[in-house]
C-alpha cells in the first residue's frame, strides 16, 4: 500500500500538469504522512545532502559554460566548419546540422541547450536554402539529444554519483556511441534528402575553405580536447573540467571572438541559474523519491521479478530497455536515472554488463526520451523556435526515432563500443 500511494500520488500529480520536481517532492511527503514510518525532516534531509557533493557542482558549471558558448559567437562557428566538410552534398545542411549539433554537444552536456543554440541558426537557414519545415524542425530535434550522449554529458555526471561510477571513464566510453547515433541520423537525413531532392550550397567545398573554417573555429574546436584531455589525462575532476570549460568560454567569447559583451553576462548567469535550480530541485526529490524505494524494498522487489522472466541477459536487458524507453516518454531524464539505477544497476550488473557500459545504454536510451511525446523536451524546444505544433515535429522525427533505437541495440550487443576507449587508459 505504501509503493501504491507513492506513485499513485506521484501519477495524479504529472496529470494535473504539476513539475515534475515538484511531483516528486509531495508524492514522497504525502507517502511519510500515510506510512508514519519516517519523520517528516526526512525530505529535508534528502534535498539538502543529495546536491552536497564535490562531483555534482559540475552540473551548474556545465551548464553555465553552455549558455556562455551559445552566445559567445561559438555556434556559428562551429557550424561554418561542418558546413565547409559537407555543405556541398546531397542533403548537406541537413548533415552539416547534425555534425554541428555533435560538436556542440561537446560543449554542453545538454540537450534542450543544444537545440536551443543550434536550431535557432539552423531551421531559418535550412528553409531558406529549400528544405522542408517540418524537416528541419526535426533534424535539429532529434541530433539535439547528441548533447547528453557525446561527452560532457549533465546526465552522466548524475549516473556516476548515483552508481559510484567513474565520470570520466562515462564521458570516454560515450564518444564512440555518441558518433554511431550521430552517424545513423545523417545516414536516414542523406537518403531522405536524395529522396525529396535537397540539396547543399551551389559552390564545390574545398580544402581551402575548410582550413579557413577550421582555422577561425579552433578555439571553439579546442574545448572538448581540453575537457576530455584534461580529465583522462589525470590534470583534473570533471567539476574542475567544468569550470575550466566556464574560463575558456568567457575568454573566447569576450576577448577572442568579441560577441560576448559584459551587459549580456547577466542574462548568460540568469538563465544558467534558473536551469540549474530546476535540475537541482529535481535531483534533491528523486533521491529523496528513490530513497523512499529503497526503504520500501522494491527494487529488490523488481530485481527479483526480472530475474524470474528469463535466464538471457540479452532478453533482460531488452526488458530493461523498453522500460527506459516508456519512461523516458513521461519522465524527466535526471529523475528518470536518480530513481532507476539503484532498481536497475544491480541487476545489470547481476546478469553480466559492466556498470559504465550500462551507464551508457541508460543515458542513450533516456536521450531518446527527449524527443519522444508527451514530455520530449526537445520537442518543445524546437517547436518554440520554428513555430510548428508539437504534433507535426513528432510525427516527422519517427523516422530519426527509429534510427537511434537501431544504434541503441547495436550499443547494447556490442559492449566494446563503450569500453574500448575506458580501457586503453586502464
Amino acid at each position: 500500500m505504501v509503493s501504491g500511494v507513492l506513485f499513485g500520488s506521484f501519477a495524479v500529480l504529472l496529470i494535473l500538469t504539476v513539475p515534475i520536481g515538484i511531483s516528486l517532492g509531495i508524492a514522497t511527503l504525502i507517502t511519510i504522512f500515510y506510512s508514519g514510518t519516517l519523520p517528516i525532516e526526512f525530505l529535508m534531509k534528502e534535498l539538502v545532502t543529495s546536491v552536497d557533493s564535490f562531483p555534482l557542482m559540475a552540473v551548474p558549471f556545465f551548464i553555465l559554460a553552455g549558455e556562455i558558448m551559445g552566445k559567445g559567437g561559438i555556434s556559428e562557428r562551429l557550424f561554418n566548419v561542418a558546413n565547409a566538410l559537407v555543405g556541398n552534398k546531397t542533403g548537406g545542411f541537413a548533415i552539416a546540422t547534425i555534425i554541428t549539433c555533435m560538436f556542440f554537444a561537446a560543449i554542453s552536456g545538454s540537450g534542450p541547450a543544444t537545440v536551443a543554440a543550434i536550431g535557432s541558426i539552423m531551421i531559418p537557414a535550412m528553409v531558406r536554402n529549400g528544405y522542408d519545415k517540418k524537416f528541419s524542425t526535426a533534424v535539429v530535434a532529434a541530433a539535439g539529444s547528441l548533447g547528453v550522449i557525446i561527452p560532457p554529458s549533465i546526465p552522466m555526471v548524475i549516473y556516476g554519483v548515483v552508481g559510484s561510477t567513474s565520470i570520466g571513464d562515462l564521458f570516454i566510453g560515450g564518444i564512440i556511441p555518441g558518433l554511431l547515433v550521430a552517424i545513423g541520423l545523417m545516414v536516414y537525413a542523406y537518403f531522405y534528402s536524395k529522396k525529396m531532392g535537397f540539396k547543399g550550397m551551389d559552390e564545390p567545398t574545398s580544402l581551402k575553405k575548410i582550413w579557413v573554417a577550421t582555422w577561425e573555429a579552433k578555439w571553439a574546436l579546442l574545448i572538448p580536447v581540453i575537457i576530455l584531455g584534461g580529465i583522462y589525462g589525470g590534470y583534473f575532476t570533471p567539476t574542475e573540467a567544468a569550470v575550466i570549460a566556464v574560463v575558456y568560454g568567457l575568454v573566447a567569447g569576450m576577448a577572442i571572438y568579441r560577441e560576448l559583451s559584459i551587459r549580456m553576462l547577466p542574462k548568460v548567469l540568469t538563465d544558467a541559474a534558473l536551469m540549474t535550480a530546476t535540475i537541482l530541485i529535481i535531483v534533491g526529490t528523486a533521491t529523496a523519491f528513490g530513497r523512499f524505494l529503497t526503504i520500501e524494498q522494491i527494487p529488490l522487489k523488481v530485481a527479483n521479478a526480472m530475474m524470474t522472466v528469463s535466464e538471457s541477459p540479452i532478453i533482460i536487458m531488452m526488458l530493461i530497455t523498453l522500460l527506459l524507453l516508456v519512461v523516458g516518454c513521461f519522465m524527466d531524464t535526471l529523475a528518470a536515472i536518480i530513481i532507476l539505477t539503484p532498481i536497475l544497476l544491480p541487476i545489470a550488473v547481476q546478469i553480466g554488463y559492466d556498470p559504465m557500459h550500462f551507464g551508457i545504454i541508460m543515458v542513450v536510451n533516456l536521450a531518446i526520451g527527449f524527443i519522444t511525446p508527451p514530455l520530449g523536451v526537445n520537442l518543445f524546444v524546437a517547436s518554440g523556435i520554428s513555430g510548428l505544433p508539437i504534433e507535426t515535429i513528432a510525427k516527422a522525427i519517427m523516422p530519426f526515432f527509429f534510427a537511434m533505437l537501431v544504434t541503441l541495440i547495436i550499443i547494447i550487443v556490442f559492449p566494446q563500443l563503450s569500453l574500448f576507449l575506458p580501457s586503453l587508459g586502464g
